[in-house]
C-alpha cells in the first residue's frame, strides 16, 4: 500500500493569506464568546493575538478551541503593577479587544482614552451586550437574550408552543465576526 501524500500545490496561496496579518499585534482582554472567537478568527489569519485573563478567571482564556493560535498570560489589572504591563504592551499593540461592561475599563484605567494616550494609533474594540450608552448598556447580554428581543425565539419549536432554546449559540460568533470590520478606520477617514 503507497503512503499517503499531502497536495502542497496550494500552500503558497494559504501562506500568502496567513501571513498577511503577521505585522498585527492584538491584545484580546475579552471573555465569553464573541471577543475569542474574533482573536481566534485574525489568529487563524496570521496576527499576533495575546490574551490576557485575570489570575482568579477560572476559565483562564476561554475555551480551549478558541484559543489556538494564540499566546496567553494572566494580569491582574485591578493592581497598579497589572495596568502598568498592559500599558506597555498597549504602546507596542495595534488592536486592543475587550468584553467588559460599560464603565469598567474607565474605573481600570485601561479605556480608550487612556490607552490612547499611550499609543495614538490603537484600534480599540469593545464588544458589550448592549453598546456602551443608551438604556439597555448596564444589562447583561448573550445570545438568548438577543434571539428573544429579535423575536427569533417565536420561530424555533412547535407551532403554538413555547420557544426551545436552541443548542448553539447563533448571534454571538457574528458579533465576533463583525467586531474587527466595524473598528476598522481606513487612514484618513474620519
Amino acid at each position: 500500500m503507497r503512503p499517503a501524500t499531502l497536495d502542497t500545490s496550494c500552500d503558497g496561496a494559504v501562506r500568502g493569506l496567513v501571513s498577511s496579518l503577521a505585522h498585527v499585534r492584538i491584545l484580546d482582554l475579552s471573555r465569553q464568546l464573541p471577543g475569542p472567537f474574533c482573536s481566534s478568527l485574525l489568529a487563524d489569519l496570521g496576527a499576533d493575538v495575546l490574551a490576557i485573563a485575570a489570575p482568579d478567571d477560572p476559565f483562564g482564556v476561554g475555551m480551549s478551541l478558541l484559543a489556538r493560535n494564540k499566546r496567553s498570560m494572566r494580569l491582574n489589572l485591578k493592581h497598579a503593577a497589572g495596568r502598568d504591563i498592559l500599558h506597555r504592551l498597549a504602546a507596542e499593540a495595534d488592536v486592543l479587544l475587550e468584553g467588559f461592561r460599560p464603565g469598567v475599563t474607565a474605573r481600570l484605567g485601561i479605556d480608550y482614552p487612556t490607552l490612547a494616550a499611550v499609543n495614538p494609533r490603537l484600534v480599540y474594540c469593545s464588544i458589550s451586550g448592549y453598546g456602551q450608552d443608551g438604556p439597555y448598556r448596564d444589562r447583561v447580554g448573550h445570545d438568548i437574550n438577543y434571539l428573544g428581543y429579535a423575536g427569533v425565539l417565536e420561530f424555533i419549536g412547535r407551532e403554538g408552543g413555547p420557544p426551545v432554546i436552541p443548542g448553539v449559540q447563533k448571534i454571538e460568533p457574528s458579533n465576533g465576526v463583525v467586531a474587527p470590520i466595524a473598528s476598522y478606520q481606513p487612514a484618513g477617514l474620519p
